[in-house]
């Protein structure tokens, strides 16, 4: 019986998986689901084999103390896809025709007996461009950024989209008629709109910035419905107080931004249906289901991608640091204590490996306890 704990409340229909073999638990964890709680400072148990972040972004997991201790960290990407790109396009409508203004002055009418013709001699003040035959740049083609870009190239948009890591999949997903750019500059020189679907790292914190605005065309709408940290705040609103840029929608609202002229800000509701709820708690079920039950990784953050059926009597799972001569000393260790190897598997990923070894014989404690003194084993597990 595996334990799992929950951090946040988690959709009920998405824990199906969970039913067989598993138990809620609050105490000694041999996985966790998280949502939006914060685990920077979190005293990991002894007994944590697994964290599944129930969404794509996982900035409030400490992911690299979690590699230390051998522990695999999931999120679930494309979860909440279709929900983000749904508020992606009533972003592009709310950047576009100032309606968040004309809905907040249609309510200072409320109980005006000459409301109607107000609002029929008003109206103009709220005017703006539609977005059909505009220019749409999408930063980042994942599965997010694919729909977005189908969506909009089908509502009269000329979209540009550009991935320095486009994936095979996302290539094949995209609409012949959405334009592959060459760079994010061929982008911000092009596009009358912007909406921003990477991932936040060192490598893109503050990519858009005054350098980069001063590439957009005068006059440039921006969306920003991935992270706030993609944004320097600053910077835009410098940009919006020159007229650089028109607009900026957010799903990242903070105190820099809150209540500033032609900044719209949205509570975070890219995700918040209960559709992608349910889809994120079910993938992350999922997730952890097989990896505690079999040592399969899908959507690991830290650790590489291994998926095959167990072939053998057992299954031994080591992570360990990626170093010469590792995969020698972990095959003589099994093999000197009388386990014969039936199948073998080894993926890396940067300073980090994962080893399964299936084998013909029952894995004795001795192999276990020899196993755990090799310098940069980090976690053994027999299954």
């Amino acid at each position: 019986m595996y334990h799992v704990k929950l951090l946040n409340k988690i959709s009920k229909a998405g824990l199906a998986d969970l039913e067989d073999g598993f138990v809620i638990c609050d105490d000694n964890p041999d996985a966790i689901i998280v949502r939006s709680a914060d685990m920077l400072g979190y005293a990991f148990e002894p007994s944590l084999l697994a964290i599944a972040r129930a969404g794509a972004g996982y900035n409030n997991i400490p992911v690299d103390r979690c590699t230390e201790a051998g522990i695999c960290v999931f999120n679930t990407p494309g979860a909440n896809a279709n929900a983000v790109r749904e508020l992606a396009v009533c972003a592009l409508l709310l950047a576009s025709r100032r309606i968040v203004e004309g809905v907040n002055w249609c309510g200072t009418l409320a109980g005006d007996p000459d409301a109607a013709a107000k609002v029929e001699k008003g109206k103009s003040q709220f005017a703006g461009p539609e977005i059909a035959g505009k220019t749409l740049g999408i930063l980042g083609l994942g599965k997010i950024g694919v729909l977005v870009a189908n969506a909009t190239v089908d509502l009269g948009m000329e979209v540009y989209g550009y991935d320095p890591y486009l994936s095979v999949d996302s290539a094949w997903g995209l609409a012949r008629r959405v334009k592959r750019a060459k760079s994010y500059e061929e982008i911000y020189k092009n596009c009358d709109y912007i909406s921003i679907h990477v991932p936040l790292n060192p490598e893109t914190k503050h990519m858009i910035n005054a350098e980069t605005i001063a590439q957009m065309k005068p006059g440039v709408r921006v969306l920003n419905l991935a992270r706030g940290g993609l944004v320097n705040n600053a910077d835009m609103k410098a940009a919006l107080a020159s007229g650089q840029v028109a607009r900026y929608v957010t799903d990242f609202p903070d105190e820099e931004v809150i209540g500033v002229e032609n900044i719209i800000t949205l509570p975070h509701l890219g995700a918040s249906t209960p559709e992608s709820e349910e889809n994120c708690a079910v993938m992350a079920s999922q997730q952890i289901a097989a990896y505690l039950r079999d040592g399969t990784i899908r959507n690991s953050v830290n650790l590489p991608t291994f998926e095959a059926p167990i072939a053998g009597v057992a299954r031994i799972a080591i992570i360990h640091k990626n170093t010469p001569n590792m995969l020698g000393q972990i095959t003589s260790a099994v093999a000197g204590d009388g386990v014969n190897i039936a199948h073998l598997f080894n993926r890396a990923r940067g300073e980090y490996a994962y080893t399964v070894i299936d084998t013909d014989t029952k894995v004795t404690e001795a192999c276990v306890a020899h196993l755990k003194t090799i310098a940069g084993v980090i976690r053994v597990r027999v299954i």
